[in-house]
C-alpha cells in the first residue's frame, strides 16, 4: 500500500502537498516524493524516510509550480533501501511524464518482456510503477498524431493501459504543459477519491487523494470517488472531464483498507472507517459469545489504535468493562508496515508497553484489527502475561490471514503467515494465548458493505480467491520465491 495525492491549484502546490502527505503518512514510512510542475517544466524531490525527515525548505523552495502529486510508500514491489525505488518516476516522452501509482502489477514480468522487446522501453528500477508508466506513456506516444494533446488521446491511452496491465492500481500522472491524469483500476481495488473547492478568483481547484480526509483537511468538498476504471484529466486551467476507459468495471474494493490500512476518519467508497470497524467489533462479540463463557473475561482491552472502535463494541455488547491496558509510543511506525521481520518484532516492545495495574491477576480479553504473521500478537500475549494476566484470549476483528495479499499489501508468502496451515487452536498455542477467536469471512463483508449497494469486496487474503481471476499458482510461487519480505 501506498498514499497518493494530485493537486491543481490556483496557489503554489507545494505546501498543499506536503500537507496532504504529512496526514497520509500511516500509509507508507518507507519513501516519500513530492513533483510539480511550472509550466512545462517539471521540478521533483523524493528521499527514504518520513515526510517530516526528508524534505528540507530547499527541497520545498525548488518545487514551483501550481500543480502537483505527492507519494509515501510502504515497500511490497521493489528494494526498500535504494532511494532510486522511490516515487514518484519520471519519463520524457511524449511531452514529459510523472507518475505516481498505488496498488501492485501482477503481471510484471510479460510487462518487462513487453516492454523491453516490443516498446523498446528500458526501465531502470525494480519498480512495477516505474513500468506502469513505461506502459502510459508508450500508449500515449501511440495516440499522437500532431503537436497537440487532447483528452480523447489520453483517455485511449488510458483504456489500452487497462488492456495490457493487470492487478491494482491507483495512479496520478502530470503531463507536461497539459495537466493532471488520474484512474483507477476496473476493480476499484485501491481507493481514489475526487474533490473540489472554489478559489478567491472563482476558479475550480481540485485535488484527487488516496483518502477522504486528505480532502477534508485541505477545505475541498468531497466529490465522489473516482470510479473502476475511470479516468479524470484535469486541465492547467482547471477544467475536469472524465471517461469510463475499462470494459465491464466492477466495484470491488479492498477489505484489508476497513481492516487496518484506512484512518478511522475517512471515507472510502461511501463507507466510513469508522462505522465499518464498529461493526466489525458487533460482530465479533457475537462470536465470542458463542465460544466462550463471557463471565470468564474481566476486562476487554483494545491493541492501539486501529483495533479500538471494534474494541470498544466487543465490551459494550458483551456487557465487559473496557479499558487500555497497552500504552502506544506514537513516534514508532505501525510494526506490520516495517520492511523486513526482525524489525517488526524489535519494534513491537517499543512501540507498546504494558501497564501492570490493568493486568495483574485479571482474564484479559485483547481485540486486534487482524493477525498477520503473528509477530507483534506472540509479543502483546508474552507482555500481558509479563504483565500479570491470569487468562489471555486472544481475538482478531479480521478472519484468519491464510493467502498472500497481491494487491498492494506486503504478504508475498504462506510460509510467513500464522494462519497459514494451522487450525485455530494450533494458532492460539503458537501465540502462547489461552484462547483464539476470529471474524468469520462472511461477518466481516457484512459489516463493511452495510448500508450500501457494495456486494463484493477483495478477500483474498482471508479467501484465497483473487478479484482480477488473473492470480494463479504458479504466479504465487514465483511471487514467495522473489518477493522481498
Amino acid at each position: 500500500m501506498c498514499g497518493i495525492v494530485g493537486i491543481v491549484s490556483t496557489e503554489p502546490a507545494n505546501q498543499q502537498i506536503y500537507d496532504s502527505l504529512l496526514l497520509l503518512q500511516h500509509r507508507g514510512q518507507d519513501s516519500t516524493g513530492i513533483a510539480t510542475a511550472d509550466g512545462p517544466v517539471f521540478h521533483m524531490a523524493k528521499a527514504r524516510g518520513q515526510v517530516r525527515e526528508a524534505f528540507r525548505t530547499r527541497d520545498m523552495r525548488s518545487l514551483i509550480g501550481n500543480i502537483g502529486l505527492g507519494h509515501v510508500r510502504y515497500t511490497t514491489k521493489g528494494a526498500a533501501e535504494r532511494e532510486e525505488e522511490a516515487q514518484p518516476f519520471y519519463v520524457n516522452a511524449p511531452y514529459g511524464i510523472i507518475l505516481v501509482h498505488n496498488g501492485n502489477l501482477t503481471n510484471t514480468r510479460e510487462l518487462s518482456e513487453d516492454l523491453f522487446r516490443i516498446d523498446r522501453r528500458h526501465v531502470n528500477s525494480t519498480s512495477d510503477t516505474e513500468m506502469l508508466l513505461n506502459v502510459l506513456a508508450t500508449e500515449l506516444q501511440g495516440q499522437i498524431t500532431g503537436l497537440d494533446l487532447d483528452p480523447d488521446q489520453v483517455f485511449t491511452a488510458v483504456e489500452q493501459v487497462h488492456e495490457r496491465v493487470e492487478g491494482s492500481y491507483a495512479v496520478i500522472a502530470l503531463i507536461a504543459g497539459y495537466g493532471l491524469l488520474a484512474f483507477r483500476d476496473p476493480f476499484g481495488i485501491r481507493p481514489l477519491i475526487l474533490g473540489r473547492r472554489t478559489a478567491d478568483n472563482g476558479r475550480d481547484e481540485w485535488i484527487v487523494a488516496s483518502e477522504s480526509l486528505v480532502l477534508e483537511s485541505g477545505g475541498y468538498e468531497i466529490v465522489r470517488d473516482v470510479h473502476p476504471g475511470e479516468a479524470i484529466f484535469i486541465g492547467l486551467d482547471g477544467q475536469m472531464i472524465s471517461r469510463q476507459c475499462a470494459k465491464n468495471a466492477v466495484l470491488v474494493p479492498c477489505s484489508f483498507e476497513y481492516v487496518y490500512l484506512a484512518r478511522p476518519d475517512s471515507i472510502m467508497n461511501g463507507i466510513s472507517v469508522y462505522e465499518a470497524r464498529l461493526r466489525m467489533g458487533d460482530r465479533l462479540a457475537t462470536t465470542i459469545e458463542t465460544h466462550m463463557d463471557k463471565g470468564d473475561i474481566d476486562v476487554v482491552m483494545p491493541i492501539p489504535d486501529s483495533s479500538r472502535p471494534a474494541a470498544m463494541q466487543v465490551a459494550q455488547k458483551l456487557g465487559i468493562e473496557y479499558r487500555e491496558g497497552f500504552y502506544k509510543n506514537r513516534y514508532v511506525g505501525r510494526t506490520f508496515i516495517m520492511p523486513g521481520q526482525a524489525e517488526r518484532k524489535r519494534s513491537v516492545r517499543q512501540k507498546l508497553n504494558a501497564m501492570g495495574t490493568e493486568f495483574k491477576g485479571k482474564n484479559i480479553l485483547i481485540v486486534d484489527d487482524s493477525i498477520v504473521r503473528g509477530t507483534t500478537s506472540k509479543e502483546i500475549v508474552e507482555m500481558a502475561r509479563a504483565a500479570g494476566a491470569n487468562k489471555v484470549t486472544f481475538t482478531s476483528a479480521a478472519p484468519p490471514v491464510r493467502f498472500p495479499h497481491v494487491y498492494g499489501i506486503n504478504m508475498p508468502s504462506r510460509q510467513e503467515l500464522i494462519a497459514f496451515g494451522r487450525k485455530i487452536p494450533e494458532i492460539a498455542s503458537e501465540l502462547s494465548a489461552d484462547h483464539m477467536i476470529y471474524q468469520e469471512v462472511a461477518d466481516l463483508q457484512a459489516a463493511i458493505t452495510q448500508g450500501t449497494s457494495i456486494d463484493q469486496l477483495d478477500l483474498s487474503c482471508f479467501t484465497g480467491e483473487y478479484v482480477t481471476g488473473t492470480v494463479t499458482e504458479e504466479y504465487l510461487g514465483w511471487v514467495e520465491r522473489t518477493q522481498l519480505s
